[in-house]
Order: structure tokens, then C-alpha cells, then sequence
């Protein structure tokens, strides 16, 4: 019938009744000798499986979608995409089982994030039994029921290990989605983390660490809410202050996380070892735990650019910081004209090639194989072969472009910031070269002297600047910014 047409062409039920069982249940050695203890899968005789893997699926309504009225003679069904609105939640089958009733999973459990889809966390589910025989003869009883329908969208095959030689717990999440288009895309997630962190005496070691850290961070908030009484608003206009609060927020998070982890995983172990016919759902901890080491190294980052902050006596980072500050205004407006010509870059392509070049597929794509053209990195036959006119068209006038106000609009930006510096270090020159204080002559708000009185015999000889003013004009006194530059570079050099 087409429903098992659909199924053998996923293959998901003949993947789960061949490789899956294969792969999870490992029950002999390599000699067909009985593992001990019995009941019990040491997945490459190593990682041993915690309780049963559990398979779900979420589905979609029929008529979810609207069909063009000149069709509707031919076709009556009609399944959109997975989104929320669209999900099917009533029973069907043989609905006198988990795995034919929807279920709704905790409001903690967190969402998959697919390549098709954002998908919810719940659906149907059932759980596989201890022994391989009984496993397969229910995946065999339900694809003979059709458990997978046309309204399918995604399916999980969710397990655990825990691998006692290295202390890591393994959460594995195999994933099939089922486009509207038909077809199938397969991918695989899998966490290692480590769940139980005091084991070893340098666990306990880093335990003490951890008990230091967070003295470190109460005294740290202690000292910062001083601070903020203290100066009130004055504290929120500093942008290290700003730094300091995301650098405690962060920590404070870690230490919660951490507290929680670890009442939360020795309360699943107890659940797990008083029966191990269930699933035990680590993925919840695992997919946080992750989240955690982001978080983390996001935290460390931060922590180094502080260094920042306490290094301003040497001169190099004084100037760095400076110019930095100076130049945020330009840098941000540069950086709206840059963006402004790269979006509208992102958007022709994926206008234009999205639909034939993968790189393309989607306006995020397009951004990242943008920043890789920049970069040097891309396969320019790509879109070319999407469309041979427009393909080149486009990848040209964006190099050219867009190196054209990386580049040469940076220069034509700074030139005038470099040629008025020029004429300014001239009259400072100058004002130093005809100051009778000798080198103090910068600071002076006016001349003391007249250009007349400057150039007289007297003058010079009083000053000792005969031959520097021998190679002045003798006409008149030039005005501010009418300089001639050849005579500026030697009065310059003079001085």
C-alpha cells in the first residue's frame, strides 16, 4: 500500500530493525560467548547503555495546507511543513498505547532545533524492551500497523552510556526528517559531557578550586554594589563597569548550574538504578551542560579583555585605547555604509541563486559564503553553473565593490585627517623655530615678535637662528594654511 511504500522508502523502520538493534543491543563477545552481568549492553564492550532507548515522532495534521482549486480533482491530502499550528495531537493507530496516543514531554525538556524545523518536545513515543528479540518484534509489529504515516515530520531515536574507564556520559539523538517535498535528512547529535564530576582526588582538587571561585565572586558582588552606591549613575557610564556585571552575571549562572547539575544527576541515577526498563532522559542535562561550557568560555573571554583595563600605564595600549575611542563615531558610520552594500549583496544572492546553489539556500547562508568570497574561500563554478550570466555578474561587481569601500573608503577617509595633521605640525614647527624661549615656543598662544622684527639682523643674532631665518621669505608673513610645502619641509628640517 503507498503507506509502507513511504516507509520502506524512509527506511527509518528497516534501519531500526537492522543497524539500530545491531549497534544497541551487544549481548556477545567476539567468540559468541555471553556478556556478564546479563541484560545488561556494553556498546563496543565498553560504554555501557543506561536503561532503554526511546524512538518518537511528531506528525502534522491532513489539510493543514490549502490546495489550488484546479487540483483538487487529483489530490485530496495535503501536509504542510512542521511548525506548532500545524501539529497532529489526536490518537490513531490501534490507540491503545503510548506509542499511538500523544504525549507532552516537561516544560523544561528543551526543543530540537533541526535543519528543517523547530521541533516540539513531545509526540509519540514508546520505549524499546531490554532484550533484542522483543525489540525487534515491536518495531516489526508497528511498521506492519503503520506507525509512520504521511503526516510524519521528524522522527528521534534518543540513548544514553556511560563510559566508567574515562567517567563521561554519552547522550546520543539520531534524527530523520521528512520534508513536504518527500525524501528523507538524516543527522546525528552526540554529547559527551561529564555528569559526575567528584570521583577522583583531582576532582576533589578542583572542587576546592570551585569553593574558592565562588568566595572570590560573593566578595566581587560585595565590592561592586559598594561601588554602585557610591557613584549611582556615574557607575552605568563606564563601559568596564558594564563588563564587570556581565562578567558577574555569568559566574553566578555557572555556580547555579553547577549546583543544580548535581543534585539533578544523582537523583536521576537513583531513578535509573531502581529500574532500568525506562529511559532516562540525559539529554536534558547534557544539552544544558553544553550551553554551560558556551557560557563558560563566553565568561573567559571577557575575563581576558578585562586585562585590558589594568594595563593603561603602558603607553602602547594608552594610544590603542585612545584611538579607539576617537575613532568610534567614524568606524560605526563606516561600518553602516560596509553592511548597508554586504546585506544587499546577501539578498541578491539569495534571491537569485537560492533556489540552485545550497550556499545560497537561505539568507543566513548567504551571509557566511559572502564573509568566505571575502575571505578567499569559495567555489566560484558554484554560481556560475546556477546561472551563467548573472553568477558572474554578481560575484565580480561584489569583490570590486565591496573591496572598493573596504579599502579605498578608509583612505579617502583618513586622507584629510593625514594632510591637515601635516600643516599643523608645520605652524607648531614654526612657532617653535621663531619662540626667543628657544623650545618652549609650542605652547605660545601668539607671537611675541612681529615677522618684520623677526627677520631683522638684531633678531637673529639674539636668537642664534641666523640660518634659519636667512631661508625665510622675505615678501611678506604667509597666511595660516597657504603654506609652501617645499619651504615648510626645510624650515621643518631646520628646526
Amino acid at each position: 500500500n503507498p503507506v509502507e511504500i513511504c516507509m520502506l522508502k524512509s527506511g527509518v523502520m528497516l534501519f531500526a530493525e537492522g543497524p539500530l538493534l545491531d549497534g544497541l543491543y551487544w549481548d556477545k563477545w567476539h567468540n559468541n560467548a555471553t556478556l556478564t552481568p546479563q541484560n545488561k549492553s556494553y556498546i563496543y564492550y565498553e560504554n555501557l547503555l543506561l536503561g532503554v532507548a526511546q524512538i518518537r515522532q511528531l506528525k502534522v495534521r491532513n489539510n493543514s495546507c490549502a490546495i489550488y482549486p484546479y487540483f483538487h480533482t487529483f489530490i485530496e491530502d495535503c501536509y504542510s511543513d512542521y511548525h506548532y499550528r500545524a501539529e497532529d495531537r489526536s490518537d490513531f493507530g490501534l490507540g491503545n498505547g503510548s506509542e499511538w496516543k500523544y504525549t507532552s514531554a516537561s516544560s523544561l525538556s528543551p526543543w530540537y532545533w533541526g535543519s528543517m524545523s523547530l521541533y516540539n518536545n513531545g509526540g509519540y513515543m514508546f520505549t524499546l524492551p531490554r532484550s533484542k528479540q522483543e525489540s525487534m518484534e515491536k518495531l516489526a509489529f508497528l511498521r506492519q500497523n503503520s506507525w509512520l504515516t504521511r503526516g510524519t515530520r521528524v522522527v528521534f531515536i534518543d540513548f544514553s552510556t556511560y563510559n566508567a574507564n574515562l567517567n563521561l556520559f554519552c547522550v546520543i539523538k539520531l534524527v530523520a526528517e521528512f520534508p513536504a517535498t518527500g525524501g528523507a535528512l538524516t543527522s546525528s547529535h552526540i554529547y559527551s559531557v561529564k555528569l559526575l564530576r567528584y570521583v577522583t582526588y583531582y576532582d576533589y582538587f578542583l572542587a576546592s578550586c570551585e569553593i574558592i571561585f565562588c568566595l572570590f565572586i560573593i566578595t566581587f558582588i560585595i565590592q561592586e554594589a559598594i561601588k554602585m552606591v557610591k557613584l549611582k549613575k556615574e557607575y552605568f557610564r563606564s563601559a568596564w563597569n558594564w563588563l564587570e556585571l556581565l562578567l558577574l552575571g555569568t559566574s553566578v549562572l555557572a555556580i547555579a548550574f553547577n549546583i543544580y547539575r548535581t543534585v539533578e544527576v544523582s537523583l536521576l541515577m537513583e531513578e535509573l538504578l531502581s529500574d532500568d526498563h525506562v529511559y532516562p532522559d540525559f539529554y536534558f542535562l547534557a544539552f544544558w551542560q553544553v550551553r554551560y561550557n558556551n557560557m563558560v568560555a563566553i565568561n573567559v573571554f571577557f575575563a581576558w579583555i578585562k586585562i585590558f583595563k589594568y594595563v593603561n600605564f603602558n603607553k602602547t595600549m594608552t594610544q590603542l585605547s585612545s584611538t579607539l575611542s576617537r575613532c568610534a563615531k567614524d568606524l560605526t558610520g563606516f561600518a553602516i555604509i560596509f553592511f548597508t552594500i554586504f546585506f544587499a549583496y546577501a539578498q541578491l544572492g539569495y534571491l537569485a541563486f537560492g533556489s540552485q546553489a545550497e550556499e545560497f539556500s537561505s539568507f543566513q547562508n548567504c551571509i557566511f559564503t559572502q564573509f568566505r568570497i571575502v575571505l578567499g574561500d569559495f567555489n566560484f563554478h558554484t554560481i556560475e553553473s546556477a546561472n551563467r550570466v548573472l553568477g558572474p555578474i554578481y560575484f565580480i561587481t561584489f569583490v570590486f565593490f565591496v573591496f572598493f569601500v573596504l579599502l579605498v573608503g578608509t583612505i579617502l577617509k583618513y586622507l584629510p585627517f593625514c594632510l591637515s595633521s601635516r600643516e599643523e605640525l608645520w605652524h607648531s614647527a614654526v612657532r617653535q623655530c621663531f619662540s626667543p624661549q628657544g623650545g618652549s615656543g609650542l605652547a605660545l598662544a601668539a607671537p611675541q615678535h612681529t615677522w618684520a622684527e623677526r627677520q631683522s639682523e638684531p633678531f637673529c643674532r639674539s636668537s642664534q637662528r641666523a640660518r634659519h631665518c636667512a631661508a625665510l621669505p622675505s615678501s611678506k608673513q604667509p597666511r595660516k594654511g597657504l603654506l609652501d610645502h617645499k619651504t615648510s619641509t626645510l624650515h621643518l628640517s631646520l628646526c
